[in-house]
């Protein structure tokens, strides 16, 4: 298929900061941050782009709300008039990606020529501006959960799956039981995993934390690296107490010869896939593993005519270690292999539903150090939206533009019947899986089961924090929970309480 130069997407310019101010008072917010990042990456593209994009494209942010929307004003503020500015509904992790496929689509369309895509969270000032002015802290987590939380807690935030890092557990213990690992084994790998990213975030110079991090630091849990939510530790959690912001410029192959920029600076965008499971958690078939998951990655594989055997880079989205566990199954990627370029949402920083434009960042700057190819593989919500794409230093030969990104009904025709939710049930039951819930000073606040009815419905129990016995068989590893039987009963609060058996 001959590629017209004028309709291949490229990206030509990347850019991201980190704020660390003494005073908060004098640092960035989102909208400084965005600012900031786009005139990084105008000048790592050679100059003069802002001014000429047709469109631009903005993360959703949540740690300065008032600014929102901010695209009309940020547009202003670099100078730009573009024909389309967009900002995402929501800050979801897949959304860098899924602009960059759109913006790619635009471009191959013959839509647009420059566009521009950014995102930026400045969480970390906000909690401490807040802190200062109000004289309570508001740490960056509670203004996650507080993005999560609804004014009338449904079923699932009633027994305290309320954030992402409730939910993620519930994919953890069950993939680890679905990979006949043992709870020390499934840890090991986690840390095996974070340890890399440790490794990799420290030699880049855009990632927030410089140390790196052995794997008995990270799986051992300590004063410093408290308990979470079974069994994640801190140091296996996304950090969103950060000030980051990152952003790129996507345009055709043709207008970046024409301005001038080396070939060697190029990088050519690739087709993506994108698929996404039930909003609500509790409406999932199972949680071992993710159908719209294996369907976004392994599309982009079959679109752009590769293998994982061509794959030089990866960045498998990592919020919590369930998430690149099942994305490397799916991809047969070795553990061995570090699953990131930037640095993973721990250690190179959790701005929320920008991390995967660092990842873009980051993957260029590789790409251009080191000619090949790299696959990226975004996640957003509670294990819900996932999208892939892939980049290369050379003209990715099956790949046009535009081509829908949309396998949903791929990924619908993969996945099994979800169990019928109760919420109102006393009898018998088996654990499909679980998590317990710590408070900040590491003691347990409770446990949370997801459980499987004799007729085969799915409904939700609590282990209170005086049943010792039954909380210390899910955490000890003594024995794998899931699967084991017991019964639920009803307590004077209106809560189902989870009852050891056996």
């Amino acid at each position: 298929m001959a590629h017209d130069p004028e309709l291949i997407p490229v990206i030509v310019g990347v850019g991201q900061i980190n704020d660390r101010p003494v005073d908060p008072q004098a640092g960035l917010d989102s909208f400084g941050l965005m600012a900031a990042a786009l005139g990084a990456a105008d000048a790592d593209a050679g100059g003069g782009w802002l001014a000429d994009l047709d469109s631009l494209a903005v993360v959703d942010q949540i740690s300065f709300r008032k600014l929102n929307p901010i695209a009309p004003s940020l547009a202003e503020a670099i100078g730009a008039s573009p024909g389309h500015i967009e900002q995402t509904p929501m800050a979801s992790g897949d959304s860098p990606i899924l602009l960059l496929n759109e913006a790619a689509n635009r471009i191959g369309a013959g839509e647009i020529t420059i566009a521009a895509i950014v995102g930026g969270e400045a969480l970390r000032t906000a909690a401490q501006r807040a802190a200062q002015e109000q004289g309570t802290a508001i740490s960056a987590q509670n203004a996650s959960r507080a993005a999560s939380t609804r004014k009338t807690p449904n079923f699932r935030q009633r027994y305290g799956l309320t954030a992402p890092v409730d939910v993620y557990p519930l994919y953890e213990n069950a993939g680890r039981a679905a990979y006949g690992q043992s709870l020390a084994e499934g840890q090991r790998e986690s840390a095996e995993i974070w340890s890399r990213f440790s490794e990799v975030a420290d030699s880049n110079d855009g990632a927030w934390i410089h140390k790196p991090a052995s794997v008995d630091t990270i799986e051992t849990p300590t004063a410093d690296n408290r308990p979470i939510a079974f069994p994640y530790t801190k140091l296996m959690v996304a950090n969103s107490s950060v000030n980051q912001g990152a952003g790129f410029i996507v345009t055709s192959l043709g207008e970046a010869r024409r301005r001038g920029v080396a070939e060697d600076r190029i990088i050519y965008v690739g087709n993506g896939a994108a698929a996404h499971e039930c909003d609500d958690p509790l409406g999932r078939n199972r949680y071992d593993r993710s159908p719209s998951m294996d369907v976004s990655i392994l599309r982009t594989l079959d679109l752009n005519d590769v293998t994982v055997a061509d794959i030089d880079l990866v960045e498998l989205y990592s919020c919590f270690p369930c998430v690149p566990k099942m994305a490397r199954r799916t991809l047969q990627w070795p553990i061995e292999k570090p699953a990131t370029v930037f640095g993973g949402l721990t250690f190179g920083g959790g701005p929320i539903g920008n991390y995967m434009s660092h990842a873009v960042v980051s993957m260029v700057q590789r790409l251009r150090e080191n000619a090949g190819l790299g696959l990226l593989f975004a996640n957003g919500g509670f294990a819900t939206h996932n999208h892939t794409i892939i980049l290369g230093s050379k003209s990715i030969a099956a790949a046009h533009f535009p081509r829908s990104f949309d396998y949903q009904a791929d990924a619908d025709a993969h996945r099994g019947e979800a169990p019928a939710l109760v919420e109102t049930y006393v009898g018998p039951a088996a654990i499909e899986t679980y998590t317990v819930l710590y408070n900040r000073d590491g003691s347990i606040k409770h446990g949370v089961v997801v459980a499987i009815t004799v007729d085969g419905r799915r409904t939700l129990a609590k282990v209170p924090a005086e049943e010792s016995a039954t909380l210390d068989l899910l955490i000890s590893g003594d024995v794998e929970p899931v699967g084991m039987t017991g019964e639920i009963a009803g307590n004077a609060n209106g809560d189902q309480i989870w009852l050891r058996t056996g």
